[in-house]
């Protein structure tokens, strides 16, 4: 299945540029993108951008806590949470490793390296290697656009987070398929819009295990 993502006026010209420069957590990160050679997972979406930002907020406690990021493309929103004083775990699937890998050690001074670990994870697939419950806050940027993965990220997540695990998915709403996976979503978490940045049109989502007295 081609997917052609939606990205306004714009087009995807942008995604074309062998690199994209931003400022978070005072400093400079600069972020290799390949698009000819590895498509949506090599390139920095808007919601990948708008995540970053609202961790950059303090809205969410990172120095010492533990941080999972699923479906990390080029690593942009791991990179931040680690520099904000996380200790991040940066997944995705295998063909992704080694660009993932080289954009987080390009961004992280030698110091804050050992914070950053990055690991293969296919949704659904061999989550006995990652504890549940182990992370404080499970982070996904525009990951929600492929119907046909909806289960195995939903599984992936109910797996890796416990009670007080927090989820933050930051995305653009595109198709009613989009909503139906919040639905989803919101039958095994309590699922809150904590942020909408209008200008790229991307909202974040909190969400969180429910107690098992609130499903009395």
């Amino acid at each position: 299945m081609a997917l052609v993502p939606y990205e306004g006026p714009g087009g995807l010209r942008h995604f074309h540029q062998p690199l994209a420069a931003f400022s978070f957590a005072d400093r400079a990160i600069r972020i290799r993108q390949n698009w000819r050679q590895l498509g949506v997972a090599a390139v920095v979406w808007d919601a990948a951008v708008v995540l970053s930002a609202y961790l950059e907020t303090g809205a969410v406690e990172l120095q010492g806590h533990t941080v999972l990021e699923l479906g990390a493309g080029t690593g942009l929103v791991g990179i931040v949470a680690a520099l904000l004083g996380a200790h991040v775990t940066i997944t995705d699937r295998k063909v992704a490793l080694d660009f993932l890998k080289a954009n987080v050690e390009a961004n992280l001074p030698p110091d804050i390296q050992p914070r950053a670990v990055i690991k293969e994870l296919t949704w659904g697939q061999n989550l006995g290697l990652f504890p549940p419950g182990e992370w404080d806050l499970i982070l996904g940027a525009d990951i929600v656009y492929l119907e046909e993965t909806f289960e195995d990220l939903l599984h992936t997540l109910e797996h890796l987070s416990g009670l007080h695990s927090v989820i933050l998915l930051a995305c653009r709403i595109r198709y009613e398929r989009d909503q139906a996976f919040l639905a989803m979503l919101g039958q095994l978490f309590t699922v809150t819009k904590v942020y909408y940045d209008p200008e790229r049109d991307v909202y974040i989502y909190r969400a969180q295990k429910r107690l098992p007295t609130e499903d009395l």
